[in-house]
Formats: structure tokens, C-alpha cells, sequence
């Protein structure tokens, strides 16, 4: 049988290494960018270059969303030439951007009332996990839409998990992603208090990346400082994003997030002080600059 057409709406740094293992795997693939050079490399190993998401979406029978925030997602879904005018009756949607449930359930409606099927499937993973297939999609929406996207999404995964109706795979990448906020946010402070206190740098993080509060994430990150890393894996303007959706969402449902809050507090003053489009490891040190 035919491979299904997938087209990808959004090359930034999660989108073009997904872009690149769709076209790895086999599969015809149409992409758009509003900036049409960062689809240069992906036309040059046989992606179609779509001039808008409407003209992409036509193309496919698979079609995935990968941008910033729920502004981009409405303007590339639903705006002048968006993908949802284009796309054809029975298709599969799929926004694996980190959004809003509000906003998530609402493309949702809309799809339905396209007769296309929809699911919410971000994803957790940064930018090498993206171009080695290493993504874990987190999905929300009909058991029979992620079936029919599912050869789709794994090449760029290493797994899946249905979650249950759409929403739950927003709502729960909001979860993942305040928790990751907050352990960035007690590294940045601890690395303050570290310096303040006279302490041995290099020593008090080998305690930290080796003991109790050691989790992958925080070993990331120690690991990115150390090495004075300059690329941008995720950046801290998103994480910033990603913690204001989730206390929003919390608040939404008559619950607080506490650490969520002041989490992006610190967020907030690394951006204040320059450092937004920098990788999210880039909260270490401002935060760690910034004390006297």
C-alpha cells in the first residue's frame, strides 16, 4: 500500500528535524514555513514546498502542526490560507505544538466540522531527540485517528502513549513541561546561592548531577552551562510559555500551581535581562549573573 502524504506546517527546531525523518521514512512529504529558506535543505531531499498551509494541507492525508504558541497555531489553522480550509474531508490533524486545552479543543470542533479527524499530540523531547526520532508523542483524541497516523508518528518517535479525548494530550504536556520549568528554575536559584555562598562550582553541581536531585533534565543542563554551550536546543522565551499555559490551566480548574508561579517568575527576569531566544539553560546563568 501507498504511504499515507504528510505535510508539516512549521520548521523550527522541533519541525525540521520531524520534517527530516518523515522524508527518511519514506513518506511524501509537502512542507510549509512562512520563511521559505529554512525549507531550502528539505526541498533538496524531495520535500514539496507548499507557499501556504492551505496548499499543504490539500496535499496530505496526514497533516502536523509544530509552532510557538496558540497565536501561531490559530493563524496557520484557521487564518487567511490556513490549513483547515484546505484540508480535505476524512484527513488526519494533528497539533503536536504545546497549547492551550482551551484552544486545543476548539481546533478540535472545527476540525469536526470539516469531517476531518483531530488529535492533540505534542511531544517531549528537545532538538536532537527531534532529528534522531527520539520524540514521545503524547496524544489526545479519537483511539482510530492515532491508529491511522501511527506508522507516521513513529519515525519520529520512540513511542506514543493515547491518552484519552483531545485535551488530554495538551493538558498533559503542560504538566510534563511546568514540572521541567520548576527544576530549571531551583538549578538557576541553587546556582545563585552556590556563588553567593563561596562555593566550589564545579564541585556543588557534580553533587547535584550525582545525587537525589540529579534527574535527566537537571544533568542537561548542568552539562549545557559547563560547556558553555551557544545552540538553542529549546528556547527560555517557550518555557516561559509553556509555565504561564500551565498555571492558566490550573487556575482554569480551581487549582493553584505554586511552584509553577514562581517558576516563571524566574523565567521572566532572564527574559527581562536578554536572555528569551537563548537556550533554556541560559536561566542558570542569568539568574547566576545577576547575583551580586
Amino acid at each position: 500500500m501507498a504511504k499515507p502524504r504528510v505535510a508539516i506546517l512549521g520548521l523550527g527546531i522541533m519541525g525540521s528535524g520531524m520534517a527530516g525523518r518523515v522524508l527518511g521514512g519514506g513518506f511524501p512529504l509537502v512542507v510549509f514555513n512562512r520563511n521559505r529558506d529554512k525549507a531550502a535543505p528539505l526541498a533538496s531531499k524531495g520535500a514539496t514546498v507548499a507557499s501556504s498551509p492551505r496548499e499543504a494541507a490539500a496535499q496530505a492525508d496526514i497533516v502536523i502542526s509544530v509552532v510557538a504558541d496558540d497565536n501561531a497555531s490559530r493563524e496557520i489553522w484557521l487564518g487567511e490560507n490556513g490549513a483547515l480550509t484546505g484540508a480535505t474531508p476524512g484527513s488526519v490533524l494533528i497539533e503536536s505544538s504545546t497549547l492551550t486545552v482551551g484552544w486545543v479543543q476548539q481546533l478540535a470542533q472545527s476540525a469536526a466540522i470539516k469531517k476531518c479527524e483531530f488529535l492533540d499530540a505534542p511531544v517531549t523531547g528537545s532538538k536532537p531527540h527531534a532529528a534522531n526520532g527520539e520524540l514521545f508523542f503524547l496524544v489526545g483524541g479519537p483511539a482510530a485517528a492515532l491508529e491511522k497516523a501511527r506508522e507516521v508518528l513513529a519515525v519520529m518517535s520512540r513511542g506514543m502513549l493515547h491518552l484519552g479525548a483531545n485535551g488530554s494530550g495538551a493538558r498533559m504536556k503542560l504538566v510534563n513541561n511546568f514540572v521541567c520549568g520548576v527544576q530549571a528554575a531551583a538549578l538557576a536559584e541553587a546556582a545563585g546561592l552556590i556563588q553567593k555562598g563561596g562555593l566550589d562550582a564545579e564541585k556543588a553541581f557534580t553533587v547535584l548531577a550525582n545525587g537525589a536531585p540529579g534527574s535527566p533534565l537537571v544533568k542537561t543542563l548542568i552539562d549545557r552551562v559547563a560547556a558553555n554551550k551557544g545552540d538553542v536546543n529549546f528556547e527560555l522565551r517557550l518555557m516561559a510559555k509553556d509555565l504561564g499555559y500551565a498555571v492558566d490551566d490550573a487556575s482554569r480548574n480551581g487549582f493553584a500551581l505554586e511552584t509553577a508561579s514562581a517558576a516563571l517568575a524566574v523565567f521572566q527576569r532572564a527574559i527581562e535581562r536578554g536572555h528569551g531566544n537563548q537556550d533554556m539553560s541560559a536561566v542558570i546563568t542569568a539568574t547566576r549573573s545577576a547575583t551580586p
